[in-house]
């Protein structure tokens, strides 16, 4: 069997791919999904190199989303101390001063109103990540 062959770190990363079409959780995946990825390839009964890559490409594309999401959530655990689920735009202000020295008060000021659009004077997770990854 293939799957014996492969190592841990590929097993894995086709089982996510394998999930991400396994939207309904039951151990199957509709090959119709397959079929429209693959799209004018499956007329021809064969796939190039190119289009190989696109289809692999979309997973290693969502594995990299992934891993960016996993580190920043580690980044706001680290500066979320009481675990409240938030950080305080002060806070916020010292890490993007840490990050970029030659921000002045007034760019922390902007990118801070810009995050923080409710006012609240804190910034939550998504706020976080939406600032992060733009």
């Amino acid at each position: 069997m293939i799957a014996d062959s492969m190592n841990d770190e590929t097993k894995l990363m086709l089982r996510k791919a394998f999930a991400m079409f396994d939207e309904n959780k039951t151990g199957f995946i509709q090959t119709d999904k397959l079929l429209g990825i693959l799209g004018s390839a499956v007329a021809e009964g064969k796939l190039t190199f190119d289009q190989f890559v696109n289809i692999v490409g979309c997973f290693m594309e969502d594995e990299d989303d992934e891993a960016m999401a996993e580190e920043l959530k580690e980044a706001f655990r680290m500066y979320d101390k009481e675990g409240n689920g938030y950080i305080t735009t002060q806070t916020l202000k010292e890490i993007l001063k840490e990050l970029d020295n030659k921000l002045t008060s007034e760019d922390l000021d902007g990118i801070i109103e810009e995050v923080d659009e409710d006012g609240s004077g804190t910034v939550d997770f998504d706020e976080f990540m939406e600032m992060m990854t733009g």
